[in-house]
């Protein structure tokens, strides 16, 4: 028997609300704020869940500079087929690429940042 259900990747920044729909659109499912908007859960199509905290002084992760080190960073995975499409709409989304086409094939990532500035890849499943 488990200890723990289920886990939840928690990223801080400044408008909670606003970030959770972003992670919604990209996810599907469904965004729940909490009463005073502090913090702000979705629950992916798939059974992705994210959450995201209110933090005035939330800054940007500098990463992928080599002299930072990495915190962390979310992998999305979609069809090979449908890297091109699903990059597009990331950008239109609000995210920033930091480094796109790279390796192509099976291991190709993509490199963006949310409209927060946390790193994610975009990777083929």
């Amino acid at each position: 028997m488990s200890l723990v259900h289920t886990g939840v990747l928690v990223l801080d920044c400044q408008d909670p609300a606003r970030l959770a729909e972003f992670y919604e659109a990209l996810l599907g499912g469904e965004v729940v704020v909490a009463p005073g908007g502090e913090r702000a859960d979705v629950t992916g199509e798939r059974g992705t869940r994210m959450a995201f905290r209110r933090d005035p002084a939330a800054a940007p992760s500098s990463w992928p500079r080599p002299e930072d080190a990495q915190q962390a960073h979310l992998d999305l995975l979609t069809a090979p087929e449908d890297l091109d499409e699903a990059e597009r709409r990331i950008v239109e989304l609000g995210a920033r690429p930091l480094r796109t086409r790279d390796a192509p094939g099976p291991h190709e990532a993509r490199l963006y940042a949310d409209p927060a500035g946390h790193p994610f890849t975009l990777r083929p499943a």
